[in-house]
């Protein structure tokens, strides 16, 4: 098992918004220094609790300051995007990476941002200019000039050479293209199912592992549609998760502290706007009012001492029928920065040696 990051990035509304961005680098420095193979950073344009809109400001930089970690954007919401500029953009950031670009895609989910750029999320044009957008940057990518795409939402042209020397030429570092991950919600999400068909990586996000036990059914059914074998070594899995000394401290630093507070003042209250809660009940018949911070800490967040948080995703991996990556979720602790490297370090250190006989029940998973 491998262990990663995803960050929406999460910074509390009074935040100054490059003090944010600062965390969010160091936060990267320190995933590189202590081994972690991934990070994935989102994209949201109508949040204070997730204020960063453009993640590739943050990955150009952050390129620059670690060696080995893989980063992307976790993802780019691509129905606010030119695919074509998106492609290009995309496919120089991979050069500048080095190679270690992570190519994540959203449709997008927060009716603020579907208002702002008169997007119909609720008919689900957003998941339908998702598609048609991943499709053109492919051809960009893949097809030779010269071609003509007319679409529903988008109409692109990739001209042969003009005027002897004018033409398109810019292609990922990475051949065909960087993987691609997206990112899945819904108990049978149609997201997860295009990752299957697809052959792209899975990302379950932070909920029941009941519902997200039903997330690998649908990586198998889009993947039955073209004939694929999905493999779970490729499934993620984001968790929220503190480590700490003991049981107590990781408590108190958890839900007596930042992550109490962004789950309480911002994220359950969200999910309960969209009737969401129930994907973090451990039985329906728990009422919404219930499902508070301390609630999703006990049944669904990775919190106590290293022993105690290895039974837990121990737990977890044989409940949902194994994966491959555990990705840490992101929290801003930039008022004790030292609790939340401490728990990383833990993560890495101490917990993940423990957990090294799970890769075996992988392989027979797969």
């Amino acid at each position: 098992m491998e262990i990663g990051y995803f960050s929406m990035p999460s910074h509390p509304p009074e935040c100054g918004l490059k003090e944010g961005h600062d965390w969010d680098l160091q936060t990267l420095r320190w995933l590189d220094e202590l081994g972690y193979q991934e990070a994935w950073i989102g994209e949201h344009h109508t949040a204070p609790w997730e204020p960063h809109p453009s993640p590739d400001l943050i990955l150009a930089q952050a390129f620059l300051q670690t060696k080995n970690i893989r980063l992307g954007p976790g993802g780019f919401l691509l129905p606010y995007h030119h695919p074509a500029e998106l492609a290009n953009r995309v496919a120089m950031l991979d050069h500048l990476s080095g190679g270690r670009l992570n190519f994540g895609v959203a449709a997008s989910g927060l009716p603020s941002d579907w208002a702002m750029f008169n997007v119909d999320g609720m008919s689900g044009q957003n998941r339908d200019m998702t598609r048609e957008a991943l499709e053109i940057i492919l051809k960009m990518w893949t097809e030779d000039a010269p071609w003509n795409y007319t679409g529903k939402f988008w109409t692109v042209n990739k001209p042969d050479t003009m005027f002897d020397f004018l033409k398109p030429h810019l292609k990922p570092l990475q051949a065909p293209h960087p993987p691609i991950g997206v990112a899945g919600l819904s108990k049978g999400s149609d997201t997860l199912k295009l990752a299957g068909e697809r052959g792209y990586i899975p990302m379950s996000l932070n909920l029941n592992p009941a519902y997200v036990g039903s997330h690998w059914e649908s990586v198998e059914i889009g993947a039955a549609k073209t004939g694929r074998k999905p493999k779970r070594s490729d499934w993620r899995l984001v968790r929220e998760v503190f480590i700490a000394d003991t049981d107590e401290e990781a408590w108190r630093l958890s839900v007596g502290d930042m992550m109490g507070r962004m789950m309480s003042e911002y994220f359950l209250p969200l999910l309960g706007h969209f009737g969401f809660k129930d994907y973090l009940k451990a039985s329906p018949d728990i009422a919404d009012s219930d499902v508070t911070a301390e609630y999703c800490a006990r049944n669904n967040w990775i919190v106590g001492s290293p022993a105690t948080v290895t039974e837990k995703i121990e737990k977890i991996y044989h409940e949902v029928g194994g994966f491959g990556t555990l990705l840490v979720f992101g929290f801003d602790y930039k008022h004790k920065p030292e609790a939340w490297y401490n728990s990383l370090a833990l993560l890495r250190h101490e917990v993940m040696p423990r957990l090294k006989h799970l890769d075996a029940g992988l392989t027979k998973a797969a």
